[in-house]
């Protein structure tokens, strides 16, 4: 490709002038953008071409990560970076009057994601390819993303996201593997010559799924695999014939509207019926799309059924892709001709399950009649499953009705789609230890108990080349030049940085990087919000989905506190501190987009009273985004990861905070507990209730929400501002259901349970900052634990555990 400055600037200059017609001088920096993502998607493909091969030449076996969401964030850097280019590329650019960074800006975000979930599926295929490990995502294709987030008079009002409005360099469209999918009809069965049973289908509605495929760049290594994306389009012939049959053209663009909607948006809204089969379709629509585009790879081996499970892994990201299991049954026994028992085995013997939640409404479940009309064959097999798994229930509990009614599959007119997934999966595991032990003890005890060997923990990871190499370069160097290179393959050679501790110079460099950092992120932060923030407060970081567990109200009502302590005693000595928030509530959820109101309320009111603004700064960040993330994590002093014990699963912006240098301010909930463990008690500021005692709450109750309103004067004075005369409420009712939910509903997620132990914790991180070599080791010490956290580790775990397969070397 090129191997030094020069030979990149001349390949770049005549990149723009022969697939543009431009020169350097009148290029845009979105026609320089395209050029240079044209020129490394050249060296891409060339090794993409080769890793398939390679794969095939070697029946290697490979892994399918089925996923709703893959949040990959822009892939110019991280593409550059991986190739180890990214250093020679920003300075040839230089050497033009050019700037990587801008040119990194003019890639939209992918709008194929909305939080946590997606982010960890596109960072395990980040760790799969660097790893030289044969795995793929398959996801969808959607023309919008989650939406896009506008702030106006203080509350979130969403317009698309279309991100597709500028070109996907990336994507290569492959309709040669196009593969058609079936909604509706009916079916009925008949037998062929030799008395087997035969399923047939009849008056379907048939779309055809396109995909577009993206490559996943490994790290210094010359393995890509493959993010495939499935796009809904109608076929012409079944969309004409719809028109010819239903004598009326006109119908032709609504069926055609109707079918492309399956890959149009994000989550649907399912508040109606209407929304709940769009949902419903998509998943379906993923689903046989990915499982016949591994049918049809496997086939092209040549090998018998019984091996398939020795060339494929299906994984099911969540409980969104669950119909992996009927589908890929569906297949087996009506087109391949294999009888169930072994068509059973097959499928349990490929597919697994990574649960992601304890949250009852998080837990997917379906309308029998929807699954029924929608997709009569997949409900036919899925009965028959929760058929065979009771009697085989039955016999191992006999008698006990209450048991089998609570695993059945298919019970009080749902179909239970995390119950189908652990029948039919051979592992099922939780995503950090609390989390798994949670599942086990409580939440899934009785399937644990049926299937104790399925269960098993595997702590998320995030990959530090985006999250540390790429968004804070200067750390990543320092690191370098204090212990070696070797971490950056193997990260948990961090831990060599605790030789550093002693190190007055090194903590102070760190110290410098930091500031530089939050220099960086409060002249953005003037460009794009018109907000001044001070430097050398405390950054104070709460950046992720807006969920009432995530509890950003815990964070707004202590920022309302101080501002309440400001105002009665001005000359209080309070050490500055700027709170930074990004989040986005979804489109339904009335009380999440309460919360982000209030945010911008207190905003407008701290930011705007020069008695306190010197002291206290509040800014929320619309439009929360992968690439917004990058700019704030490796500026943080403080990360907030404070949901309610037993919530969250794990998180992972935790990991990417703890590997910048934050320190978390957190309970003793889901990774939070691995990373105390790792830290020790004076790195890290514990408080609130433990799971035991929130699980303990919830089923034995005790908790009055009222009685603490009662009590402690701070909570009612900070409650009540938010329904009387004061700077927040303005005498008006917005905040009325905020304040009903706290004292009158009994807080559900134990906001004012955990106030008082919450302004302890902060008040000592206030007192700790000041004592800046103190911080600066508490500081490394998270950067030196935070290998741990790498997602090279995790998917090593799942490709050993539970997916068996095994690095295949590149050629040379």
């Amino acid at each position: 490709m090129f191997s030094d400055k020069e030979e990149f600037k001349q390949a770049f200059t005549s990149k723009i002038e022969t697939e543009l017609g431009k020169t350097i001088e009148t290029a845009t920096e979105f026609d320089s953008y395209r050029a240079l993502g044209a020129l490394v998607k050249d060296k891409i493909s060339e090794n993409w071409l080769n890793t398939d091969q390679r794969y095939k030449e070697n029946k290697t076996k490979q892994v399918y990560y089925f996923s709703m969401e893959f949040l990959m964030g822009r892939l110019l850097g991280n593409n550059l970076l991986n190739m180890k280019l990214l250093s020679l590329v920003d300075e040839g650019l230089q050497d033009l009057g050019l700037s990587l960074s801008n040119l990194e800006e003019e890639e939209n975000d992918p709008g194929l994601g909305n939080g946590g979930l997606g982010r960890l599926a596109a960072c395990f295929l980040d760790s799969l390819a660097s790893l030289e490990l044969a795995g793929h995502g398959y996801g969808m294709r959607y023309k919008y993303g989650m939406f896009d987030q506008h702030i106006i008079d203080g509350q979130q009002v969403e317009l698309p996201d279309y991100w597709l409005s500028k070109d996907f360099i990336w994507e290569v469209r492959r309709p040669e593997d196009s593969i058609d999918v079936k909604f509706g009809g009916y079916v009925y069965s008949d037998k062929d010559s030799g008395g087997n049973l035969k399923f047939q289908y009849k008056d379907y509605e048939q779309v055809r799924a396109v995909p577009y495929d993206v490559p996943v760049v490994g790290y210094n290594n010359e393995t890509v695999n493959t993010l495939r994306l499935w796009s809904a389009e109608p076929t012409v012939e079944d969309t004409l014939a719809k028109a010819e049959t239903e004598n009326e053209f006109g119908h032709f663009l609504n069926h055609k509207r109707s079918l492309e909607s399956i890959s149009e948006f994000l989550y649907p809204d399912d508040s109606n019926e209407e929304g709940k089969r769009l949902r419903l379709k998509q998943e379906y629509f993923l689903v046989s799309a990915g499982v016949q585009s591994v049918i049809r790879a496997f086939e092209a081996l040549e090998l018998p059924w019984s091996s398939f499970p020795d060339q494929a892994a299906l994984h099911i990201n969540d409980t969104h892709p669950a119909l992996v299991i009927p589908e890929l049954m569906r297949i087996l026994m009506d087109e391949k001709g294999i009888g169930w028992e072994d068509a059973w085995d097959i499928t349990q013997s490929s597919v697994s399950y990574t649960n992601h939640t304890t949250l009852s409404e998080a837990l997917e479940s379906w309308p029998v009649d929807m699954v029924r009309s929608l997709l009569p064959r997949i409900f036919m097999i899925i009965d028959e499953i929760n058929e065979r798994f009771c009697q085989e229930l039955w016999r191992t509990y006999p008698g006990e009705f209450d048991r089998i009614a609570d695993l059945a599959i298919v019970a009080d007119g749902q179909v239970k789609m995390a119950h189908l997934s652990i029948v039919g999966s051979h592992s099922v595991n939780g995503v950090a230890r609390l989390h798994t032990e949670i599942l086990k003890k409580r939440e899934m005890k009785r399937f644990y108990d049926t299937f104790p060997e399925r269960f098993n923990n595997k702590t998320n990871g995030i990959t530090h080349r985006r999250w540390l190499m790429h968004a804070n370069e200067p750390l990543s160097s320092a690191i370098t030049e204090a212990i070696g290179d070797k971490w950056v393959e193997q990260p948990k050679l961090l831990t060599n940085l605790l030789d550093k501790k002693d190190d007055l110079a090194f903590l102070d460099q760190l110290d410098d990087i930091k500031q530089q950092n939050k220099q960086d992120l409060a002249k953005w932060v003037h460009q794009t919000q018109g907000i001044t923030v001070d430097p050398n407060s405390i950054f104070d970081v709460h950046i992720k989905r807006l969920h009432g567990y995530k509890r950003q109200l815990l964070n707004a009502l202590h920022i309302m506190h101080l501002y309440n302590e400001l105002k009665s005693n001005p000359a209080m000595d309070m050490v500055p501190r700027t709170f930074f928030f990004g989040a986005k509530a979804a489109s339904g959820y009335h009380f999440a987009k309460k919360v982000i109101q209030l945010i911008n309320r207190i905003a407008h009111v701290i930011n705007n009273d020069r008695d306190v603004n010197d002291t206290i700064k509040v800014v929320f960040l619309p439009n929360y985004s992968v690439s917004i993330a990058e700019k704030v994590i490796p500026a943080s002093n403080v990360s907030e990861q404070i949901s309610t014990a037993s919530k969250e699963a794990s998180g992972t912006g935790n990991m990417k905070f703890m590997m910048n240098g934050a320190l978390t301010v957190g309970t003793m909930d889901g990774a939070n507990v691995e990373i105390h463990e790792l830290v020790g008690d004076d790195n890290i500021y514990t408080f609130g209730l433990s799971s035991d005692e929130v699980l303990g709450y919830y089923r034995h109750g005790g908790y009055s929400s009222k009685q603490i309103y009662d009590q402690d004067e701070r909570v009612r004075h900070t409650l009540d501002q938010l329904i009387h005369y004061s700077p927040f409420s303005k005498g008006e009712t917005h905040f009325q259901d905020i304040y009903d939910a706290l004292v009158h509903h009994n807080d559900e997620y134990f906001v004012l349970k955990d106030f008082a132990d919450y302004l302890l914790a902060q008040k000592r991180v206030s007192q700790d900052f000041q004592k800046k070599r103190q911080w600066n080791l508490k500081s490394l010490v998270n950067i030196a634990q935070s290998g741990k956290f790498s997602s090279d580790r995790t998917i090593q775990e799942y490709a050993t555990d539970i997916w068996k397969v095994q690095k295949i070397r590149t050629l040379k």
